[in-house]
């Protein structure tokens, strides 16, 4: 659950690390839209997996700064690629435990939620089964060691125009299906997952940054769509005769086909704010 600690109003500067990724680029072009000042920090200007990186980034912030902490390499596929986030991890933890900062947001993500049965709220148990949702909660507990104020934000699956890792679900579909090319599903489709448009996490950020808010949000519309009617959606608005095709499955079905969200939090904590549709979301991404 997130705590608000001000009225809404604007950080004095955001200094935004991993501004080049997916994540970080959105919330960066949210908060100037709004004319926030921001300082966007990516690999050129602070590479985290160098040995001097805390001192680099520590004489980039200013006492009083917000700072979102976005820079990953994700999906985490591996054990070196684990080792390496958190060694980036503690670099950003080293460097903001060395000024007095105004509020730090830390992007992290549901996957460090065990399965449910039951929708997942921010109380349901955070037990991952995967090397990138065990990153994320190491890096949530080494977080919580700073003394700033500090919010953590769990998105589901994301999706929007200008994602780079083309993971399965709607960035890839629009791939290919912009080309006309064959959808290929993981079996027929039929898991039914909550899926979240870029925009949505940068506003959420935006107004967690603005109430100075504290503790725990999931980001997650509340809906589940299969991805069968994702790939069909995608088809669809691309106006091409691209087909779907199933597959044999090659192992067990994620999340045992289903993870729904409860989102009450979320409507408590900003009672006006909707979730973009999947359809709308879709036809954004689509241009």
């Amino acid at each position: 659950m997130l705590e608000h600690h001000t009225p809404p109003t604007k950080p004095s500067r955001v200094v935004v690390i991993g501004a080049a990724g997916f994540v970080g680029g959105a919330v960066a072009a949210r908060l100037r839209k709004d004319s926030v000042s921001v300082l966007a920090l990516g690999r050129k200007e602070v590479d985290l997996l160098s040995p001097d990186a805390p001192d680099k980034l520590k004489a980039l912030l200013k006492s009083g700064d917000s700072v979102i902490a976005a820079s990953a390499k994700a999906p985490v596929k591996n054990p070196d690629m684990l080792v390496e986030n958190m060694v980036m991890a503690r670099a950003m933890v080293q460097a903001l435990a060395s000024i007095p900062l105004a509020h730090v947001v830390n992007i992290s993500s549901d996957a460090v939620y065990a399965d449910s049965d039951r929708p997942l709220t921010e109380a349901s148990c955070a037990s991952p089964g995967s090397l990138h949702g065990a990153m994320h909660l190491a890096r949530e507990v080494m977080f919580r060691e700073l003394k700033a104020p500090l919010a953590i934000l769990r998105p589901s699956l994301l999706y929007g125009a200008s994602d780079p890792h083309n993971g399965y679900g709607p960035n890839r579909f629009r791939r290919l299906a912009a080309k006309g090319e064959e959808l290929v599903l993981f079996g027929e489709g039929e898991e039914r997952r909550d899926h979240v448009f870029i925009d949505d996490v940068a506003e959420l950020a935006l107004r967690v940054l603005y109430r100075k808010s504290t503790g725990v949000l999931n980001i997650a519309s509340g809906e589940v769509h299969s991805f069968k009617e994702i790939a069909q959606q995608v088809i669809n608005l691309s106006g091409k005769n691209s087909s779907l095709k199933g597959t044999k499955r090659s192992g067990p079905m994620p999340h045992n086909g289903l993870r729904p969200f409860d989102i009450a939090a979320c409507r408590k904590a900003f009672p006006d704010f909707r979730y973009t549709s999947l359809d709308e979301g879709l036809r954004k991404s689509n241009g």
